[in-house]
């Protein structure tokens, strides 16, 4: 067998706070150089030998999730306006075809059952993703919306894997693309109200979404008229509309502050008008609501109210000196959305570890500025699971789409009729191939950290799985950003479990699974506790018997990688294996470059090394690159893409070279060269690169190659 390649060592100092630091691989940032390509594809070529004996199991586990899958399907149409719409797959295509068939009147509220297999009288097709994708080995689409007369579709797409899109119109009654043309935008495009203009958002050189811009249609590009321009380096902006497509809403907001502007969209090249004015730390939403026939704003904030309040506000004087409180703060709650409705409000919410959706009904006979009413919860019976509003693009309408799914429960559509309270099934995600729910269970563990707190853990494993301590184990982990790791069903997941994998979710502090206090300790200064969390989940599974650490394998992707780097090197004992996905493991020297893309606007979310020489100490502590040490590290897998604009391939690539040059480290490196952040594209193909990474956890553990009908 050949040996790993070895990444040259061409020596760079940098200096901070007195702090000399030699970084031996730095060079390989200039993904421009012949000679970081010709690593990169050396790396390949060992790590594609390396597994080699895996190719089998690999094609394996494709045929396996392949099997499972109706490839022909369609989604539940969801009613805009006149149309029913909805996204169909066919066997052998990559990507879904999007489609729309005329409602069959006014009171036309159950969607239509569509032949999966075939298109049906009155079905236009609005965008072939395969027909878009033909040629390119990358696509994504950006934006897909359609103006509120039905009319015209605004679509973007990305065929490198940048996240740069180009915006391009089409006229649904004709089918003919229109002239309007424009490249290098953002995710994302909104209609006015008489879908004579187009608002859409463009990055700056640190990939930051910052200037918004008013296209009229038919004009050229290069007539576009600036709307807003966010200076602050630390923001994101963007522009969407309420779901009464009433009023056109800016967000500009960091990690910790918000900002909105809002415009009556009826009046479309007219001012924007704050809402109110932003205060470092207060975060808020907006939402249009009709109550006893007064346009009020629903704002959603967290001001004085750390798990967010719910308030409203009259539309012509939004500010927070009007705000009344409709849903007060609950220290067991996080209020995390609000969606508003003609004849009633959406609450979603999070409590113990688990989202949930209440509903506020409207008194039609209200007074003017009358209160909401009393949230009734959406109530489901499963002990984990996920529950959230769907796509319910209408003002008026009588039901409220949901989705559910939990570990072991498909992904389900449901409309709830808010006058009854009746959930009402729409579909169930089909699983072939003999899928059978009750062969297996899931669990919500309490693992205690080593400063006392309880972290929720989350497993789900095949009936009959020994709890002894033999069984093989995968523990994934993520937080940072508030991001919840919900429980949710995953066709791939089950090539796992029936080799008698147990698979856990470790709810690190970071995340926001058990409210926004839950995130604020593990973050900035308190980041060591998402590390510390999930070390310590780890071993509570180990002392419940579920698994041991020679056959534990974990699993994490971006900022979840930064996690994995720092596993690895504060217990590598623990772990039979890390599987690494688009890693952060670079942290400090992304975070000290505010050149680098989104650098800027993540010195809230880890501190600003740059200027703060206790976050900059704090950092070099634990990132994982600059911690590599001389010690035996578990099997590493690492996987990245060479065009990932948010975690850049040179973060994994100095990784491994460091973790080659230093440690005892069974480490491979696999680099996507046509992809971006989200991996690559294509439903065949993801389930490959899937597959690909299922192998080598299912190697590293010992774990059987082919599925056990029943576990002894």
């Amino acid at each position: 067998m050949s040996t790993p390649p070895v990444a040259k060592r061409h020596p760079q100092v940098r200096v901070h706070h007195g702090d000399e630091v030699v970084d031996d691989y730095e060079w390989l940032r200039d993904k421009d150089d012949p000679e970081t390509l010709a690593y990169l594809e050396a790396e390949n070529a060992y790590t594609a030998e390396r597994t080699e004996h895996l190719a089998p199991l690999r094609e394996r586990l494709f045929d396996e999730i392949k099997s499972r899958v109706l490839e022909t399907d369609l989604s539940v149409p969801v009613r805009r306006g006149d149309w029913w719409y909805y996204a169909r797959t066919f066997e052998g295509r990559e990507y879904a075809v999007h489609c729309r068939r005329p409602i069959a009147g006014p009171d036309d509220w159950t969607p239509p059952e569509l032949d999966s297999a075939s298109t049906v009288d009155g079905e236009e097709v609005l965008l072939d993703g395969n027909a878009e994708a033909a040629g390119h080995d990358y696509f994504a689409l950006g934006a897909l919306s359609v103006s509120r007369d039905g009319s015209l579709l605004a679509y973007s797409t990305d065929t490198e894997g940048d996240e740069r899109f180009t915006l391009r119109v089409k006229d649904l009654r004709t089918g003919e693309l229109l002239g309007d043309e424009i490249t290098g935008v953002s995710y994302g495009a909104t209609w006015s109200f008489a879908a004579d203009h187009l608002y859409y958002s463009t990055v700056d050189d640190a990939w930051r979404p910052d200037k918004v811009w008013r296209h009229a249609i038919g004009t050229p590009a290069a007539s576009d008229e600036l709307v807003f321009h966010e200076t602050d380096e630390r923001y994101f902006t963007g522009i969407g509309a309420t779901r009464s497509d009433r009023y056109l809403v800016i967000a500009s907001g960091s990690k910790i502050t918000t900002e909105l502007r809002v415009l009556d969209a009826t009046d479309p090249t007219g001012e924007f008008r704050v809402v109110a004015e932003r205060r470092e730390g207060v975060e808020y939403s907006v939402e249009h609501v009709v109550v006893g026939g007064e346009d009020r704003f629903l704002i959603l904030h967290n001001d004085g109210a750390l798990n967010f309040a719910l308030a409203s506000a009259p539309v012509a004087t939004p500010g927070p000196e009007h705000w009344r409180t409709e849903i007060a703060e609950r220290d067991d709650t996080r209020l995390e959305d609000v969606d508003a409705f003609a004849d009633f409000v959406v609450v979603s919410l999070r409590r113990d570890a688990l989202s949930q959706v209440s509903v506020v009904r409207l008194d039609p006979s209200a007074e003017p500025g009358a209160p909401l009413g009393t949230p009734e919860p959406v109530v489901f019976d499963e002990p984990l699971y996920t529950s959230g509003v769907g796509a319910n693009p209408e003002w008026h309408q009588p039901v409220v789409r949901l989705g559910y799914t939990s570990f072991v429960t498909p992904e389900t559509v449901y409309d709830y009729v808010v006058a009854t309270g009746e959930l009402v099934l729409r579909k169930q995600q089909p699983v072939l191939g003999g899928y059978d729910p009750t062969a297996y269970e899931q669990h919500r563990e309490w693992a205690t950290a080593r400063d006392g707190t309880q972290v929720p853990v989350s497993v789900v494993v095949r009936k009959g799985v020994p709890r002894d301590g033999t069984a093989p184990a995968l523990i994934y982990g993520y937080g940072a950003y508030e991001a919840s790791m919900d429980p949710s069903f995953r066709v791939n997941r089950l090539s796992l479990l029936d080799r008698g994998i147990v698979f856990a979710v470790a709810h690190v502090r970071g995340g926001g699974e058990m409210g926004r206090g839950w995130y604020d300790d593990g973050k900035l200064l308190h980041k060591k506790n998402t590390f510390t969390d999930f070390v310590d989940a780890a071993r509570h599974l180990v002392a419940q018997g579920w698994t041991s650490h020679q056959r534990l394998v974990a699993e994490g992707g971006s900022a979840g990688g930064l996690l994995m780097g720092a596993v690895a090197n504060d217990a590598p004992q623990d772990f039979a294996g890390i599987l690494a996905v688009v890693p952060f493991v670079d942290a400090l020297t992304s975070i000290l470059d505010p050149s680098l893309p989104l650098t800027v606007i993540e010195w809230d979310e880890w501190g600003d090394p740059l200027h703060d020489p206790e976050v900059y100490a704090y950092m070099k502590s634990y990132t994982p690159y600059e911690n590599v040490v001389a010690q035996d590290y578990p099997k590493i897998l690492a996987v990245t893409s060479l065009n990932d604009t948010r975690v850049l391939y040179v973060e994994p690539a100095k990784w491994v070279a460091r973790l080659r040059a230093v440690a005892e480290a069974d480490v491979l490196l696999k680099t996507e060269m046509s992809a971006g952040h989200g991996g690559v594209s294509g439903r065949y193909e993801s389930w490959r690169e899937r597959a690909y990474e299922l192998a080598w956890v299912i190697d590293t553990l010992g774990a059987p190659e082919q599925p056990v009908s029943s576990v002894d």
